[in-house]
C-alpha cells in the first residue's frame, strides 16, 4: 500500500479531547434518519444530468497571481487545510461518517451498521466535529476533523466491556493535496479539459482527475465534477466494493458458490448469459465477470446476494457520496420507466477510486484484486483506444443510449492517476468526448512537469 500503512492505525489511543458522557446513555435524543442513503433516485432537486448546487473547486492551492494582496517582504499567513461539511473517518474494518451541516453520523463496520443517526448536540468548532451518540446500547464518542488527511478518533463504549478506541485518516471529497505547490502544476490541465467539455455541444460532460503518485502533490481537479448523469455500468464498481468489503470482514469467501437460474439471465453486456443454467457460480467469477465483461447477469445476481439495493446504498452513504445511488437492476426497463434509475458523478467516482487506492476501504489483497479485474476490462473502445498501445490502465466503462462513461486508473509508473470521464446525451458522440478527455489527460501526464507549469491558459 502506498500511504495508508503509514497513515492508518488500529492502535488503541486515548482521545485527546473527550466529549462528556453526560446523557450518553439516554437514547431518546437520537433519531435514525436513514439506513440506505438517498431516499429517491434523483434526490431533492437533482434531476438527470443536473449538477448539485455545491461545485468542486479545481484545487485547493492558490494559483500564481491570485490577487490575495500579500505585501512584499511579509510572510503570507499560513492557510488552514480546507474543510468540508461531510467527512468520514477510515479505520481498519470500517468507517465513521459525519455530516456537520445536517448533524448526523453513521458507523458502518464489520460488526454492524447504525444507519444514519442524528446528533443534535454535535459540536463543530475550529474545523472539528465532535460528539457522542448511543445506538443499540453502544456509545460512539468521536472527534473528527473536517479536513481530509487529518487524524480522527472514535471510541466505542459497550456495557460490561472495555472501551475500544480507534484512530484513522479522515477522508473528504476532494481530499486536500499533500503538497499544494506541486499540486498547482496540475491546474493547467483543468483549462485544457474545459475546452474539450465546451466543444462537446451534444454531450454534457464532466471530468474529475486525482493524482495518486505524489508527482502533483495528490492534487484533484475537476470540470463539471458534480455532473449527475445516469451511472450505467459504472455503478458496478460500488457493487464490487461492497462484496469485497464483506470478504475482508470474513462474512463471505470468494470461493462461495451462488445458484444462478434461468430467471437471472438478462441480455446486454456479459458472458454468463451464454452459459447453461441452473448452475452454481463462485463469487470470484461473478466479481471478475462483473468488471471484466461488465456482466449484467453477474451484477443482478450479486445485488440479490448482497441483500438488494440497501447495502450498496449504505456503502455509498457511509462515504457521503450524495450524487450516487443504486435504484434498479441492470436492464430493468420497467423500473427505468417508473423513474427508478442509477446515478453518479465524476467527483463521487474519483472519491471511491481514491479511497480504494489509498487503502481506506479494502485490504491490500482486495484492493489489488479489484484493480486486477479492472485491468482485464474487455470493453476498450474509450480510454484505451485514446492512448498509445500498451499504456497500462485499469478501468470500467458505462454505456446507455443517453450516456457514455469510462473511469479508472492510469497506471504509468510514477504518474498513477484516478480519472472519471462521464457524459450524458447521444452515446456515439459521448464516446468521442470521453476519448478526447482521456487523451488530454494522458498528454498532460507524459509532458515534463516544468512545461506543464508554464502552459498559458
Amino acid at each position: 500500500m502506498r500511504k495508508s500503512d503509514k497513515r492508518r492505525s488500529s492502535s488503541l489511543l486515548r482521545i485527546p479531547a473527550r466529549v462528556p458522557l453526560k446523557g450518553l446513555a439516554a437514547t431518546v435524543a437520537l433519531a435514525v434518519v436513514a439506513t440506505t442513503g438517498p431516499a429517491t433516485a434523483d434526490g431533492p432537486g437533482h434531476g438527470p444530468g443536473a449538477a448539485p448546487t455545491r461545485q468542486t473547486e479545481p484545487g485547493y492551492a492558490a494559483e500564481p497571481g491570485d490577487g490575495q494582496g500579500h505585501e512584499p517582504g511579509l510572510e503570507a499567513t499560513p492557510e488552514r487545510a480546507p474543510t468540508s461539511e461531510v467527512s468520514w473517518l477510515s479505520f481498519p474494518g470500517g468507517v465513521f461518517a459525519v455530516d456537520s451541516l445536517g448533524h448526523t453520523v453513521r458507523y458502518r463496520a464489520c460488526d454492524g451498521d447504525t444507519g444514519r443517526v442524528a446528533d443534535p448536540a454535535m459540536r463543530v468548532a475550529a474545523g472539528v466535529a465532535s460528539g457522542a451518540v448511543v445506538v443499540g446500547g453502544t456509545g460512539y464518542r468521536y472527534r473528527v476533523p473536517l479536513a481530509g488527511r487529518s487524524e480522527g478518533t472514535l471510541e466505542l463504549i459497550r456495557q460490561h466491556r472495555p472501551p475500544i478506541e480507534l484512530t484513522g485518516v479522515v477522508v473528504t471529497s476532494p481530499q486536500p493535496p499533500t503538497d499544494p505547490v506541486a499540486g498547482a502544476q496540475l491546474f493547467p490541465l483543468s483549462g485544457q479539459l474545459a475546452r474539450v467539455v465546451a466543444d462537446a455541444s451534444l454531450n454534457p460532460a464532466g471530468v474529475t482527475v486525482r493524482d495518486l503518485s505524489g508527482r502533483y502533490g495528490d492534487q484533484q481537479i475537476a470540470v463539471n465534477g458534480a455532473l449527475r448523469p445516469k451511472a450505467a455500468s459504472v455503478i458496478k464498481l460500488w457493487i464490487l466494493v461492497e462484496l469485497l468489503r464483506r470478504v475482508d470482514c470474513g462474512q463471505a469467501s470468494l470461493d462461495d458458490g451462488v445458484l444462478v437460474t434461468p430467471a437471472d439471465v438478462v441480455g446486454g453486456t456479459g458472458q454468463l448469459q451464454f452459459e447453461t443454467f441452473p448452475q452454481v457460480v463462485t463469487l470470484r467469477r461473478l466479481a471478475q465477470y462483473l468488471i471484466k465483461y461488465s456482466d449484467n447477469v453477474a451484477a443482478n445476481v450479486l445485488i440479490t446476494y448482497l441483500g438488494g439495493f440497501a447495502p450498496v446504498n449504505a456503502l455509498i452513504d457511509s462515504m457521503n457520496q450524495r450524487s450516487t445511488i443504486l435504484a434498479r437492476r441492470m436492464l430493468d426497463s420497467a423500473a427505468a420507466q417508473r423513474g427508478e434509475e442509477n446515478y453518479t458523478s465524476p467527483d463521487d467516482v474519483v472519491s471511491l477510486l481514491g479511497a480504494v487506492w489509498d487503502g481506506e476501504l479494502l485490504t491490500p489483497a482486495s484492493r489489488d484484486l479489484m484493480i486486477g479485474f479492472m485491468r482485464e476490462q474487455t470493453l476498450n473502445t474509450k480510454i484505451p483506444a485514446a492512448l498509445p498501445p500498451g499504456v497500462p490502465v485499469a478501468h470500467k466503462t458505462g454505456d446507455l443510449p443517453d450516456a457514455s462513461h469510462d473511469v479508472g486508473y492510469y497506471l504509468v509508473p510514477g504518474t498513477e492517476t484516478a480519472v472519471a470521464f462521464l457524459t450524458a446525451g447521444p452515446m456515439a458522440t459521448g464516446d468521442e468526448t470521453v476519448r478526447r478527455m482521456a487523451r488530454t489527460v494522458y498528454d498532460f501526464l507524459v509532458t515534463p512537469t516544468a512545461t506543464n507549469g508554464s502552459v498559458e491558459e
